[in-house]
């Protein structure tokens, strides 16, 4: 079995190559482990982020690619082609974090009928909430036809639904509104649904955006206020306010600091989809920029709301946002290699308008 995989330079995220391997099914099965076909994948511009704050973050370590290279995470649907785990049935279907490939060899450990976990060494030490894969057989909700909305959006979305959850567990400190930048990105978008849920709170949503996407972002209508980049120094500098940092702009850091100065109460790092201008250490006015890191969390809530606690409200924020996203969000469909060299290089230059998504698959 041939495996075909989409690399890039750690270093320079515009270099990169298609990489083929052989995968030997009959020793894969007889070492107890599985092998799954990457059927279709999400490509947003989080991804994007995972390819920036690779090193910093350890996104690289998931699916090591050598050479300088690595393999960029995504979330996605599989198929079990061969498996040597007692319980897990070749056809089965699972959905999970899976480098941009045509396949994945997996060690299946604590196997319920919902889920396992990748046992490889190398993973063990990373987040586990990357390393769990559902199966959707065990899952009825997950229908096909839902894949799309849940490809693209979900991932980012529980990541929307815990900074929400973590500003609003420290009383978005002292807060009276909450800017973010990137407002046109899915993740961003999520983030104001997700605030406007807390809205009894009376904490005003602000999405930041480019002057081409602010009607978009106004006609999505998940924010309170949509304020273009060249507006920050229109905004009241008067008001407490917390900052979700999307963008990762060493710019527009240090221009929103220094607009709010101490007003600026909270300064929360979590994407990086302007890669090319990110920040780094910087002595700016207000609070220090501090980075979300979304499984602490999703540990924290574990111990606060018990087993299952943090799934059912996350569920509720979940099946509220896609009854909306019909309006607004176009699946754009590619398959091959070609497809998914042209899709990434369009993320990676900001060439995808905020309405599409793009689903892949490297199986022609």
């Amino acid at each position: 079995m041939t495996n075909i995989a989409f690399d890039v330079r750690r270093d320079d995220l515009r270099q990169t190559r298609m990489a083929t391997g052989v995968i030997d099914e009959a020793a894969e099965v007889a070492a107890g482990r599985a092998v799954l076909a990457i059927d279709r994948f999400a490509l947003t511009a989080n991804n994007i982020t995972y390819a920036a704050f690779g090193d910093q973050m350890s996104y690289w370590a998931f699916f090591p690619a050598g050479d300088g290279y690595g393999r960029i995470p995504v979330w996605g649907f599989a198929d079990v082609v061969a498996s040597g785990v007692e319980g897990l049935a070749v056809g089965e279907r699972i959905y999970g974090y899976f480098p941009m490939a045509s396949h994945l060899v997996v060690e299946p450990v604590k196997l319920s009928p919902k889920r396992f976990v990748d046992g490889a060494a190398h993973r063990r030490e990373l987040p586990p909430v990357y390393n769990s894969y559902d199966r959707v057989s065990a899952d009825p909700g997950d229908a096909r036809a839902r894949e799309n909305a849940q490809m693209i959006l979900k991932p980012l979305v529980m990541t929307s639904f815990l900074i929400a959850d973590f500003l609003d567990d420290n009383g978005f400190f002292g807060a009276r509104q909450v800017l973010v930048s990137s407002a046109s990105s899915k993740t961003s978008l999520g983030l104001g649904f997700c605030l406007g849920r807390l809205g009894a709170n009376g904490i005003r949503s602000v999405g930041l955006t480019s002057p081409g996407n602010r009607a978009f972002v106004e006609s999505v209508g998940y924010f309170d206020a949509v304020a273009t980049y060249d507006a920050i120094a229109s905004l009241d500098p008067a008001v407490p306010t917390a900052y979700v940092d999307m963008a990762g702009s060493a710019d527009i850091l240090t221009k929103v600091h220094q607009h709010f100065g101490d007003n600026l109460v909270h300064s929360c790092r979590v994407g990086g989809t302007h890669w090319e201008g990110l920040a780094g250490r910087m002595d700016l006015p207000g609070a220090r920029p501090k980075f979300f890191f979304a499984p602490a969390q999703i540990q924290k809530r574990h111990g606060d709301w018990g087993p299952g606690g943090l799934e059912q409200r996350f569920s509720g924020a979940w099946e509220a946002l896609t009854g909306s996203v019909g309006t607004w969000l176009e699946v754009r469909e590619g398959q091959g290699a070609s497809a998914v060299e042209t899709a990434y290089r369009d993320t990676l230059e900001g060439r995808v308008p905020p309405h599409a998504g793009l689903v892949l698959s490297l199986h022609p």
